[in-house]
């Protein structure tokens, strides 16, 4: 087993802790025999990774880390961050998750009906409608800034159950989670590389003073030519490949013909950004490491690859602000047969001068450019460069024609010209170069 330096042994610590614990630097530094500075990093690095949560007035609490199928839930403790609530009771269960909201704008019978086990009632200063929200196992936010009485608080922190003030009215708390839900469910369908790393697969590797038998000997094994270089503690060192094994000594260490310094991804990484990384590098073997820089896997072309054709299948319902600027447009043929694209420019797509955003210009006829390609060759694009030209000011509902034109496109290159046109007139115009996936 590698060894583990004093910073995984605090993360191993702070993982083993029952969930709702308090966790505090000075505690963590003498339990570990270790500086507070070495303690406070090692907080930090947990709070990345979910494993803690820290909120003023109430300290870091152990948290249950979120699998990325659940990342649409949110966790009391996060609603306070996100509508700069005060905890008036109930602590202890801020790392609780909740499954549903309820608007409590009714009549408190008819509200009760609504409210379940791990939900969060959203209501006024209405002290008998937080008791009951509690006794059915639901937290409480209370909004336009109201407290709440002394027997409610108890009731809280006997209960385990949040509950939450804040100064903002209703719709805007209702608005704030709404909003991060749709967030979470963005980044819930961007595949990542720990998506597509092989769990409990084997770990291909040399170490420094492998030499070129070894090489051979893990390649007659394995069917691949190139290989991770680590060193005593399992970090990424260096990466080898069948060229630089050419006109090597036997007896040779790799340490002497590897590429040192390696890019390198982590299991957060976007799958489209690793695959846009090999391209422009043009490599085929990317290590995957943790925040210590020690290898936890292996990323081939092949399987990035094969994850870029099935995120291309799946079903495209986010709210990017690229998913809103395109979600207007038609598609159109016209009259010879090429493809086209009619919209309107809507008011959230001007600045504020009344006049179309050059940005938004420039994301119309990226994607214009995207979607026309793949009518040739499917794949992904890497933006190489673009020029732009923007001819001619474009009001709030002006009728716009977006018309890319393929100048050339191979199995690795395209060249796409893409206009928009307004009442007949060329109101911008844009070069595209990008690489093929």
């Amino acid at each position: 087993m590698d060894a583990l330096t004093k910073h995984e042994q605090i993360l191993r610590h702070i993982e083993s802790l029952k969930l709702g614990s308090r966790i505090s630097v000075r505690k963590i530094a003498k339990n570990m025999e270790v500086s507070e500075g070495t303690a406070y990093r090692a907080i930090k690095e947990a709070e990345n990774q979910g494993l803690v949560s820290t909120k003023e007035r109430i300290g870091t609490v152990r948290v249950e880390k979120k699998l990325r199928q659940n990342i649409d839930k949110l966790t009391f403790a996060e609603v306070v961050n996100m509508v700069d609530g005060q905890v008036l009771g109930g602590s202890r269960g801020l790392h609780k998750t909740l499954h549903k909201f309820v608007i409590g704008a009714m009549e408190q019978d008819a509200m009760m009906r609504y409210i379940e086990a791990g939900s969060l009632l959203i209501v006024g200063n209405r002290n008998k409608a937080h008791s009951c929200a509690l006794e059915q196992g639901a937290g409480v936010l209370i909004t336009g800034g109201f407290d709440t009485s002394a027997e409610v608080k108890l009731l809280a922190d006997k209960l385990e159950l949040p509950i939450i003030s804040s100064s903002y009215d209703t719709f805007t708390v209702a608005s704030m989670i709404n909003r991060a839900i749709y967030d979470r469910l963005i980044k819930k369908k961007i595949m990542l590389v720990e998506d597509i790393l092989a769990s409990g697969a084997s770990l291909y590797a040399l170490k420094a003073n492998s030499t070129l038998k070894d090489w051979q000997r893990l390649s007659e094994d394995t069917g691949y030519s190139r290989f991770p270089v680590v060193d005593e503690w399992n970090r990424i060192i260096g990466v080898v490949t069948s060229k630089d094994m050419v006109g090597a000594n036997a007896l040779q260490t790799v340490d002497k013909l590897m590429t040192r310094s390696p890019l390198t991804v982590t299991p957060q990484t976007s799958v489209a950004s690793a695959a846009h990384m090999m391209v422009w590098e043009g490599i085929e073997l990317l290590p995957v490491v943790d925040t210590n820089r020690k290898m936890v896997g292996v990323l081939n072309r092949s399987d990035v690859l094969k994850a870029m054709q099935y995120i291309q299948k799946q079903p495209q319902n986010g709210e990017t602000f690229e998913d809103l600027i395109w979600s207007g447009l038609e598609e159109v043929r016209a009259e010879n047969g090429t493809l086209q694209f009619h919209g309107v420019i809507t008011p959230q797509m001007t600045n504020h001068l009344g006049t179309v955003s050059e940005g938004v210009l420039t994301t119309l006829m990226t994607q214009a450019a995207y979607r026309i390609v793949q009518e040739f060759k499917k794949g992904d694009l890497v933006m190489d460069n673009m020029s732009t030209y923007f001819l001619k000011p474009l009001q709030i509902d002006s009728k716009i024609e977006i018309r890319p034109t393929i100048i050339e496109v191979s199995r690795k290159f395209g060249k796409i010209d893409v206009e928009i046109y307004h009442a007949g007139a060329l109101v911008s115009k844009a070069m595209l170069t990008a690489q093929v996936i």
